[in-house]
């Protein structure tokens, strides 16, 4: 399947592996790519730029594809070194850049200058179309129904990626409730160009987390997933567990009074206990509303392989024979 993004990415598939904080390591990215998409490499999951571009050459020694890696900016007292990274990633040879959170442009020229293509991750069309203007290649469009940080407008994919659709000049492609051949038609009806998926990629047999992560994915539905710091203005989708619930009673009990420190002991520094060791109740995590539609632990290549097999039947066959007289 050709599309304007796997023309842009050098790619056989129009998939995407979004970055995921402890998950988008190189066995996951190159996984990806090697199966046809684009992997990510998870950028801020590197504890330095020095750990980054060896996690890049470890990527580069499992595949000969094109790979990414996602650059998060978010607000910290101590913001990472971005520009040691972004000199990383150009000199580790890296063609795409992820970015999400806020504003990249920092980092941009150093990216551009390279001849880095970049995709930022919107979860609204001002934000897509604020990317488009600073000289972002593409964007993400991210539903209401994604897993991690939705935004705060709370608009689903059915009307998000439409809006999107009307509004942008450059190519995007559909992030959030992804699976499989049916996202895939789906998205590409209502103007994207590809799609993106996170929580469908952490339950695949590359994917280098804790068995216990992709279990909790197998076992949850579309109603097992919570959403956290909404009255900090900075929306989660998680999936539930005591640690999840328990900070969701102390929104309710605190109120106008919550202070991002009241929850520390549920979100801070919980990513390596429960991805690597597989501690499920240590705090939230980030998953999308998608789980309720992943049954198996397939490959990657498996995974994509059926993926397109399923969106040609539906294009070829249902879709078409729709049109038969």
């Amino acid at each position: 399947m050709k599309t304007a993004i796997t023309e842009m990415f050098d790619i056989e598939h129009p998939i995407i592996q979004g970055g995921m904080h402890y998950v988008g390591f190189a066995e996951m990215a190159a996984a990806v790519s090697n199966a046809g998409g684009l992997g990510i490499i998870t950028g801020l999951t590197q504890k330095s730029a020095d750990d980054l571009a060896n996690e890049i050459a470890r990527c580069r020694d499992m595949t000969d594809k094109p790979f990414g890696v996602n650059l998060t900016f978010l607000p910290a007292l101590t913001p990472p070194d971005y520009p040691a990274y972004a000199k990383a990633i150009v000199e580790g040879g890296v063609k795409v850049v992820e970015t999400a959170g806020r504003n990249p442009q920092p980092v941009l020229p150093i990216l551009k200058d390279a001849g880095i293509k970049i995709i930022h991750k919107c979860t609204s069309v001002r934000h897509a179309l604020k990317a488009q203007s600073i000289g972002c290649d593409a964007a993400s469009v991210d539903g209401f129904e994604c897993g991690g940080h939705p935004g705060e407008d709370d608009i689903p994919n059915m009307i998000l990626l439409p809006r999107a659709a009307d509004e942008l000049e450059i190519p995007f492609v559909a992030s959030g409730g992804m699976a499989d051949g049916r996202s895939l038609v789906a998205s590409l009806a209502m103007g994207a160009e590809g799609m993106n998926m996170g929580t469908r990629f952490i339950a695949t047999q590359e994917a280098p987390v804790h068995e216990n992560v992709k279990a909790a994915i197998l076992a949850a539905t579309e109603l097992d997933t919570r959403l956290i710091m909404r009255p900090l203005r900075n929306t989660e989708r998680v999936l539930t567990n005591e640690a999840v619930e328990r900070l969701l009673e102390k929104e309710r009990e605190l109120g106008a009074d919550l202070q991002f420190e009241d929850i520390l002991p549920e979100v801070a520094g919980v990513y390596p206990r429960i991805m690597t060791q597989g501690e499920m109740d240590a705090g939230a995590w980030s998953c999308g509303m998608v789980a309720g539609l992943i049954h198996d632990i397939p490959t990657c290549r498996e995974l994509i392989d059926r993926i397109m097999s399923q969106a040609e039947e539906i294009i070829a066959r249902r879709l078409t024979g729709l049109l038969e007289a």
